[in-house]
């Protein structure tokens, strides 16, 4: 379950719905002014021309280049037509906001080069707007689309400056994210290593043993083989799981945090936020140490979430569970519905901990819950050793 990529589509499915409005009542207004001071049916050729170019915005997601192309193509000839046939001026008021939306759309999300000829192109519409207008006339539509272009590039523009900054944040915080479990895999494979190197050093001293004790000696090579073997095994594991997977906080988890540093996380946050409800598995947890500080991570960077997003959150209940195949964390808060038009929990943090369970083979989801609240739910694979 991707709640962010649906999230997103029905923001867009959203902002089409608002923008579709805003074009008919463009196309309605205009028709009614045409109709009202020209009389007859002048307003017919405006009405068809600012509903194709409308339609052609509303589709621009298909392909940029093309509609943003076709837009501008069927402005220009409305213009010679419309000039030739002494209708009134075009491009009229929902067709100059097609164009602005199409521009707007190209300068932020096309290539350099594109989005440079979309903004010369649209200039051109608006100058051959000026040029065909009749001298008799004021001027207004003219006018009308050069302040529609300069709008487009100028929101155009400040959005693409967005985009690459929050792209490039993003990208930070996975190389971050990266690092952490680097140095991470470094620490838990310097310590198997050692293990291999004490066992090979007390193999050796088994070895050098007199005769009369060849038969503990042999036991005692055999019992250290075996452990070499499990700590070569265990290393290679982590070195799997976590290579290639290359954060830095200032409050960062312990090198190898257990349970008892999730209570310890929750006393904490008891002290400056909500109530906090642990559960925690019966019994050991012999996890493999990237999950175990994978588990923390989330836990903390939750409970962080909810002191800066869910200020009126009355308690949070962190689950961890954990069957053969996987652990479970779920973290879920009771703040009350955000009002219409805040922000959603949707930050850079949640963009880390995706980042590192994934890498790990595990999924991420988090969204508001049914009624009111927040949850997050992370599951982690580990394998289980079966006994030798």
């Amino acid at each position: 379950m991707d709640i962010g990529g649906r999230r997103s589509g029905r923001g867009t499915a959203v902002a089409d719905i608002g923008l579709g409005t805003a074009f008919a009542v463009a196309i309605v207004f205009q028709a009614i002014a045409l109709a009202v001071s020209w009389g007859g049916r002048y307003w017919l050729f405006d009405l068809a021309a600012g509903v194709v170019v409308c339609t052609i915005a509303l589709t621009r997601r298909r392909h940029r280049v093309r509609a943003t192309v076709a837009g501008l193509a069927v402005a220009a000839g409305t213009i010679l037509v419309a000039r030739a046939a002494e209708l009134p001026a075009e491009p009229g008021p929902a067709m100059a906001l097609g164009l602005a939306v199409l521009m707007g759309s190209a300068v932020r999300t096309l290539a350099v080069a594109w989005a440079g000829a979309a903004s010369v192109a649209g200039l051109a519409v608006v100058i051959l707007s000026h040029l065909a207008t009749a001298p008799s006339s004021s001027g207004a539509v003219a006018a009308l689309n050069g302040i529609g272009w300069v709008a487009a590039l100028t929101v155009g523009l400040c959005l693409r400056l967005f985009d690459t900054g929050r792209r490039a944040t993003i990208d930070r915080v996975r190389r971050d994210e990266r690092l952490e479990l680097a140095r991470e895999m470094h620490d838990v494979v310097a310590h198997h290593i050692t293990g291999i190197v004490l066992q090979a050093q007390a193999t050796q001293i088994l070895a050098r043993r007199r005769p009369e004790n060849q038969e503990n000696s042999l036991a005692g090579i055999e019992t250290a083989l075996a452990g070499i073997e499990t700590a070569g095994s265990e290393a290679l594991t982590a070195m799997r799981r976590v290579v290639g997977v290359l954060r830095d906080t200032d409050d960062a988890a312990p090198a190898m945090p257990g349970p008892e540093h999730l209570s310890e996380l929750v006393r904490r946050f008891d002290n400056h936020g909500p109530a906090v409800r642990l559960r925690l598995p019966d019994g050991p947890s012999a996890w493999p140490p990237e999950v175990t500080t994978t588990v923390y991570r989330v836990v903390q960077e939750s409970l962080t979430n909810v002191s800066r997003h869910a200020p009126h959150a009355r308690s949070v209940e962190v689950s961890v569970a954990q069957d053969r195949q996987a652990v479970r964390v779920e973290v879920l808060d009771d703040a009350p519905p955000a009002p219409a038009g805040s922000p959603l929990r949707s930050g850079y943090g949640l963009v880390g901990m995706r980042e590192r369970v994934e890498a790990l083979g595990g999924t991420l989801c988090a969204g508001p819950r049914p009624r009111q609240g927040w949850s997050v739910i992370a599951t982690l694979p580990v394998a289980v050793r079966e006994p030798r």
